[in-house]
Formats: C-alpha cells, sequence, structure tokens
C-alpha cells in the first residue's frame, strides 16, 4: 500500500482518492504535471524568503512538506522533490539568480549531497566528487543567496559550512564514550602489580656471583 499524506485539520480523503495526487481539502484528484508545476513554483517562493534570513537553510523533507500545504496539492508517492527542483535550478540559472537550491539541505546528513550536481551542469562545470568540495561550493552559493537577498551583513558576510547532523552525532557518541573512560581512568588509576618476594630478581655480587645479603655487601668479598 502507498504512504498516505494525511491533510491537517480535515477529514482523511477515501483510498481512491489518496492515490496518486490530489487537492485539498476535497480530496479532488489532480495530475502530476500539474503538481509538479505548482510545486516548483511554490518552491521557489518558500527558498526566496529562506534566503531573506541570513545563513537560514531549510531540509528537503521540511521543503515537501511546505510546498504541498502551499498549494494544497499533495501525493502519496515519495521521492519527487529532486525532481521539483530540476526547473528551479534551471529559472535561476536563465534569470541570473543564486542557485537558491543550495539552501535545501537532505534530513538524513545536514548536506547538499549529489543533487547539487545539477547546479553546477547548468554552469557548464562538471560535478564535484569530492563531498567536502562539493560542500564549499554549496556554502558559496549560499553566501551569494544571501547576498543577493539582502540578508547578509554590510561586509558581506561569510562563507558557513554545514554541521553533518550523523556525523555529528557520531563523532559526539565516540567522544562521550572515550570521554567517560578517561574520566574513569582518573579517578580510579591502575593498581601497581604485586610481586611476591620468591619472585623479585635476586642481586648477585659481581666478584664470586654469590647471592647479596639486604645490606648490599657480600659476606665474602666485603
Amino acid at each position: 500500500m502507498e504512504d498516505v499524506c494525511v491533510p491537517y485539520g480535515g477529514s482523511v480523503p477515501s483510498e481512491v482518492e489518496r492515490r496518486g495526487f490530489w487537492r485539498e481539502p476535497g480530496g479532488e484528484p489532480t495530475s502530476r504535471t500539474i503538481a509538479f508545476e505548482a510545486w516548483a513554483l511554490a518552491a521557489r517562493e518558500i527558498l526566496t524568503e529562506t534566503a531573506q534570513t541570513y545563513h537560514a537553510t531549510i531540509l528537503d523533507t521540511d521543503l515537501a512538506e511546505a510546498v504541498q500545504v502551499r498549494t494544497n496539492i499533495r501525493t502519496s508517492q515519495g521521492n519527487w522533490l529532486g525532481t521539483v527542483l530540476l526547473p528551479v535550478i534551471h529559472l535561476c540559472h536563465r534569470e541570473d539568480e543564486p542557485p537558491l537550491t543550495s539552501l535545501v539541505l537532505q534530513s538524513r546528513d545536514g548536506m547538499v549531497g549529489e543533487g547539487y550536481d545539477e547546479v553546477l551542469r547548468v554552469e557548464e562545470q562538471r560535478p564535484i566528487t569530492d563531498p567536502a568540495k562539493r560542500e564549499h561550493h554549496a556554502a558559496v552559493s549560499r553566501l551569494e543567496c544571501y547576498r543577493w537577498a539582502g540578508s547578509a551583513p554590510a561586509d558581506g558576510g561569510e562563507v558557513r559550512l554545514p554541521t553533518p547532523t550523523v556525523g555529528k552525532r557520531r563523532t559526539s557518541i565516540r567522544s562521550a564514550a572515550t570521554g567517560s573512560t578517561t574520566r574513569a581512568a582518573a579517578k580510579k588509576p591502575p593498581a601497581a602489580k604485586r610481586v611476591a618476594l620468591s619472585d623479585r630478581p635476586v642481586a648477585i655480587c659481581p666478584t664470586c656471583f654469590m647471592a647479596l645479603p639486604a645490606t648490599g655487601i657480600c659476606d665474602d668479598c666485603g
């Protein structure tokens, strides 16, 4: 069964009305083409509004929900946002605007990911295979968006790289584990190993090679 998007504050449409694409609040069916066109226009509006706040970004899941709310068009299908953003990328390029889609981060890791490569393609650049370099390029593009929207400070602002949410969580877990181990070791240092008297090395006289007494002076040679 397909996933179902339940509208806010309204009744749940019937099983037939939920399939494909439909309009709220009545659940009237509509086409994929109409839905995608409406969502693309809404996405551009929302991203323009996002750029009006310095260093603001939006997660892909939040944007997908926002365009459905703004257009009153919903779907039971998934993984469609990337297709919706394609015309936004080309429109920004045609209108000589900064790539607004650089403001969209993946909810799974807080990065722009490989979807950002389409921005490079329309600018006739090769896709960036190095994730770190790709994220830096996107961060520069975001700063251009803030300047274009008028939200950057008077000095032009600065590039800010996103913080990977998954990587940060894993790092925190490792750090916490290491820290707890270090603190425990600092509070209770390992006890020194006890050596039985019979297991301790015996001092030998260098002259007669006999065992030395506790005084350290050989009885035979001293």
